[in-house]
């Protein structure tokens, strides 16, 4: 199985903190998604897909707070237990990780694995924002934002360009640099058109 980057492995440990500082019996998924507001990846993500990361994360807190209240246990120094969509969430994302070949598990491929949980609050919360899992697929795996004005270049571990793609012509030219380009314009017209031709 592949591992956890540092910063999933600190997010993770930080949504279990999130549970225990309320006394909450069970860690949730939205317990998990308030942690990844503060990791790399997921963020990197988030920007790219034009989430509003402030509004998103008060959202949050409010729920855990407020809706969460009923997870309150009285059972002096128990720690909170990963609810069964937690660790499906996590298992999910390492399997697809695994599958694709890479060997690190990263906020962002936990962030898209939320997604299969369609009746969670966190993924509504993330559809709220207008952000869906075909959103941040199409960042992490082709580099292409929803968000207009996002100029970060994107880093996020396990979803380097294709070396192979990269490498100059034997006559020194750029020309792996042109497909890579021409790879990406190819995809955001695919995204603009899907509309179009859902219609048709």
């Amino acid at each position: 199985m592949p591992s956890f980057s540092t910063t999933l492995e600190q997010a993770i440990h930080k949504a279990l903190s999130h549970a225990n500082e309320r006394a909450h019996e069970f860690a949730t998924l939205e317990h998990l998604l308030l942690a990844l507001l503060d990791e790399p990846d997921a963020q990197q993500v988030m920007r790219a897909c034009d989430v509003d990361i402030s509004q998103l994360k008060q959202s949050l807190t409010e729920y855990v707070e407020d809706e969460l209240s009923t997870l309150v246990t009285d059972v002096e120094g128990s720690e909170a237990v990963p609810t069964a969509a937690f660790q499906r969430v996590i298992q999910r994302a390492a399997i697809h990780v695994q599958s694709s070949g890479r060997t690190e598990v990263t906020g962002a491929n936990v962030l898209v694995a939320m997604f299969a949980e369609r009746e969670s609050n966190a993924a509504y919360f993330l559809q709220d924002q207008n952000m869906t899992r075909y959103d941040a697929v199409n960042f992490i795996a082709h580099g292409v934002a929803k968000n207009a004005d996002y100029d970060e270049a994107r880093s996020i571990s396990g979803s380097e360009p294709n070396e192979d793609n990269l490498e100059k012509t034997s006559d020194g030219s750029d020309e792996g640099k042109k497909e890579s380009a021409l790879e990406n314009i190819a995809w955001i017209l695919i995204r603009k058109l899907k509309p179009v031709i859902s219609i048709l």
